[in-house]
């Protein structure tokens, strides 16, 4: 089996970079890093650019680790770091359903997320702010963004996996990772 020690798992909301990473973190034994852990603090105040972009410079420095998420102002940084992308490319509808099912999980249930900030069923739904408003406002700009960055030759270095099934995704993964 081919053995990276940095991966970075991009998608949209709702496509499962968290809970892939937390996976594939415990089964090569690397920590995951939620990026959102380090974006948003008590009561989901952004942290600064300069410090979010810091917190992960320090934890990506060494090598062995999984980053989840699509900040731009990390991508250059992670991207050079990283030796495997991920990127989890659901079809729009799945995604919407997963997210929407996840986020009213969260808003009725209350449970605390970092920092022990909740999900309010107003900020969910109805601001600038909501994950679904950015879902919509990303969805498809971001997949061909992303179709262009990695035709670069900046990161001609990565081993891209594209998971477009939804299907038993750690199996997928780890599977490509054995013909790497």
């Amino acid at each position: 089996m081919y053995l990276s020690k940095n991966y970075v798992i991009i998608g949209s909301p709702g496509a499962g970079k968290t809970t892939l990473a937390k996976q594939l973190g415990e089964h090569l034994n690397l920590p995951a890093i939620e990026m959102d852990y380090y974006h948003f603090t008590h009561n989901w105040v952004e942290v600064s650019d300069e410090t979010f972009f810091n917190s992960i410079d320090l934890l990506t420095q060494q090598p062995g680790w999984i980053a989840d998420g699509n900040y731009g102002i990390l991508r250059n940084m992670l991207w050079k770091r990283a030796e495997v992308l991920i990127w989890l490319r659901f079809p729009f509808f799945f995604t919407f359903r997963r997210l929407f099912v996840r986020s009213m999980d969260r808003v009725f249930s209350q449970k605390p997320l970092w920092h022990g900030n909740k999900e309010s069923f107003y900020n969910t739904f109805f601001t600038k702010n909501s994950i679904f408003y950015w879902f919509f406002k990303t969805y498809r700009q971001r997949n061909r963004q992303y179709e262009q960055l990695l035709k670069s030759s900046e990161y001609s270095h990565l081993r891209v996996m594209v998971i477009t099934n939804p299907n038993n995704v750690l199996e997928q993964v780890l599977t490509r990772l054995n013909h790497f």
